[in-house]
């Protein structure tokens, strides 16, 4: 037994997990907790500017790699309150982030204290599970329930408030503490032999399947599984809106991303298939709008989930399968197989794949590459100048929505987006994450000026702390989503659509990192590759047409008659 502070207790408890690095951001409430991080040399703190860009990071972070991002918010009430946005965003995209929070002492609470306010009602609409520590003998129990909570799928991210007695407080403790697979299973369940029977037999009877998958092959490196079960049955492969990095770019079954923001090629196959297997995917709004204008009304869908309360949510199903997905894509790859036959599917496959290669050409022949700047052109560069390992993170917001299907992602685990949030303010600080993560690899994020300007003065933490990613910002001058609705649907009336910024180039050296700009189309491939190179945080401010605006959600403006 050895007597520890609670702050010492929640260093240990976080030593346990195996815990590189955490994001977060210094406060007074949980100066036990920062002391002892001083003496934790394994442990890599991260300070950041904003609690939530930090929480963006830990999503980042927690996204890339697989393992728990986690934040710490060092100040009660306006600190913890910071966290809000982060955590929902995590929360939308299943991402295990472990949140912690100084909180008010126990004595004061409901006293009106200062910064008092009651972060377990807060934080709980927004998280898996919130907990606020009771006392300090119990802050190793409440961080493995944290733990495993976040990474029990689906998961999620969860939030642990540590009152500021709890912390200060000493209580004997059993060292070591125990690590996660001492508490933790990390199996998950196969399907049932005979649903995969059941599936094997309807999806070797389609004359047009397709295969849909969402973040539970991505987000597993499940694509090697996908990817056999997709050649067993000589059937395309659709992602969900993104998940366009869950199968490799140039494999020959891949379709790419479908639904109302996907490509038209994928769009359709899901439109006019007879068996949908949709495999570790929702079929949510992103890929649907809950519509049948985007999924054919008259197929048969085999829908695998691990979450079972996903499972026909939101389209009625043929067969329901509770189970890993990439785990039960293999049993299905080997039922397939064993099965010998197939259906009369090629000229299916052939027809997909001849128009995918002609959609591709097509992209690049149609990019307008005139001044100034048009996102099809700046999107073509992009793709003759990324490299094929760089990590991808997008805002939220009409070029960005416009870029994630136009970009080319060669390996899983290469796109990052707010997904269903819709977030913007999230891709530049997620890189930052990322790049902890992930140093060896190059991370380029998309932001427009508006999105830059809410994050920029996380570019102190990417300089302090040597996080050299490339974010590329395509500067229009505006709110670009709400002002093409205001243009489309509401006669040009304009109200607090264009904005101001500086020059983001300089500001990038003001802040110690590189800057670069790109006021013609002719200057961002040199641009972007001199970021890349720098070996500094940098930023690449690209002048595009303010012009160049496009009405995503038309479907929610139906009833104005646009």
């Amino acid at each position: 037994m050895t007597k520890l502070s609670g702050g010492q207790a929640a260093v240990e408890a976080l030593r346990a997990e195996g815990t590189r690095h955490v994001f977060g951001l210094i406060g007074s409430a949980t100066m036990e907790l920062f002391d002892a991080l001083y003496d934790a040399s394994e442990i890599n703190f991260i300070g950041v500017r904003d609690e939530r860009t930090g929480t963006h990071m830990a999503d980042g972070y927690a996204r890339v790699s697989g393992d728990p991002g986690v934040i710490l918010a060092g100040q009660n009430g306006p600190g913890a309150t910071n966290l809000v946005t982060g955590l929902s965003q995590a929360k939308a995209a299943f991402s295990p982030v472990v949140s912690i929070a100084g909180a008010l002492s126990s004595q004061h609470v409901y006293r009106d204290a200062f910064q008092e306010v009651d972060q377990q009602s807060v934080f709980t609409p927004v998280t898996k599970k919130t907990w606020t520590a009771p006392s300090t003998d119990r802050v190793p129990e409440l961080f493995r329930e944290a733990f495993r909570t976040a990474m029990t799928p689906r998961k999620g991210p969860v939030q642990l408030n540590l009152p500021r007695d709890v912390l200060s407080g000493q209580a004997e403790f059993d060292m070591p503490m125990q690590t996660p697979d001492q508490y933790r299973s990390f199996h998950l369940p196969g399907a049932h032999p005979d649903a995969i029977a059941q599936a094997a037999t309807l999806l070797t009877g389609a004359r047009q399947p397709v295969i849909v998958t969402g973040g539970g092959i991505k987000n597993t490196l499940g694509h090697d599984q996908a990817i056999a079960l997709a050649q067993a049955l000589n059937c395309p492969l659709v992602s969900a809106p993104g998940h366009g990095d869950g199968i490799p770019f140039a494999h020959p079954l891949n379709a790419g991303q479908m639904g109302p923001r996907g490509n038209p090629v994928a769009s359709r196959l899901v439109k006019e298939a007879d068996v949908i297997l949709a495999l570790g995917t929702r079929l949510g709004f992103n890929s649907t709008f809950y519509s049948y204008d985007n999924i054919n009304r008259d197929a048969q869908i085999i829908q695998i989930e691990l979450e079972p309360t996903a499972i026909g949510r939101f389209f009625p199903i043929t067969l329901g399968i509770w189970a890993d997905a990439p785990t039960a894509a293999q049993q299905l790859a080997d039922a397939v197989t064993s099965i010998q036959r197939r259906a009369a599917a090629d000229a299916w496959v052939s027809g997909f794949q001849t128009e995918r290669q002609a959609y591709l050409a097509k992209r690049d022949a149609d990019a307008d590459m005139s001044h100034p700047t048009q996102p099809s052109g700046l999107f073509k560069t992009l793709r003759g100048v990324l490299p094929e390992d760089a990590a991808i993170t997008m805002d939220a917001g009409t070029l960005c929505l416009q870029a994630t299907d136009a970009l080319n992602y060669h390996h899983p685990r290469s796109l990052f987006t707010p997904l269903d949030f819709g977030l913007v303010g999230f891709s530049f600080a997620c890189g930052l994450g990322i790049k902890a993560a992930r140093p060896e690899r190059p991370v380029v994020s998309f932001m427009g000026d508006g999105g830059f300007g809410m994050t920029i003065s996380e570019l102190s933490t990417a300089v302090d702390y040597g996080l050299n990613t490339v974010t590329v910002v395509m500067n229009n001058q505006c709110w670009g989503a709400e002002k093409a609705y205001q243009r489309d649907f509401f006669g040009e009336r304009y109200i607090g659509a264009d904005i101001t910024s500086p020059d983001f180039a300089q500001a990038a050296e003001l802040y110690g990192a590189a800057g670069f700009r790109a006021d013609r189309l002719s200057d961002v491939a040199g641009a972007v590759e001199a970021a890349l190179a720098c070996g500094k945080p940098a930023v690449v401010d690209v002048a595009v047409d303010p012009n160049a605006l496009y009405s995503f959600r038309r479907d929610s403006f139906k009833h104005r008659g646009g």
